[in-house]
């Protein structure tokens, strides 16, 4: 009985398939969002587009950007504003940071 052996196309296209997941997975950023430093509330994403940081004015308070972490009854919590303070870990990434 003869046995089928694999083309060396598909071998190739797996792995590179492999490849791309742990790259991604180790190397994207955390979710941001758009959060009310103060009461910690959700906001739409331009509040933290146009000024960056936290402005008084006409306008009224812009939002600062929250990493990682979740949203429950509209607040965030379990995440930080520091970006570098948030990690993300994911297959093959070490949470030793690196570089």
């Amino acid at each position: 009985m003869a046995r089928r052996r694999l083309r060396s196309s598909t071998v190739v296209l797996g792995g590179m398939g492999v490849l791309a997941a742990t790259i991604t997975s180790c190397g994207s950023d955390p979710d941001k969002r758009c959060v009310d430093p103060v009461t910690r509330e959700k906001l739409p994403s331009y509040e933290c587009e146009s000024g960056g940081g936290i402005t008084s004015g006409s306008s009224g308070t812009h939002g600062s950007y929250y990493y990682g972490g979740r949203v429950s009854d509209g607040k965030v919590e379990g995440g930080s504003f520091d970006k570098t303070a948030v990690d993300r870990g994911g297959f093959g990434c070490s949470g030793s940071g690196g570089g």
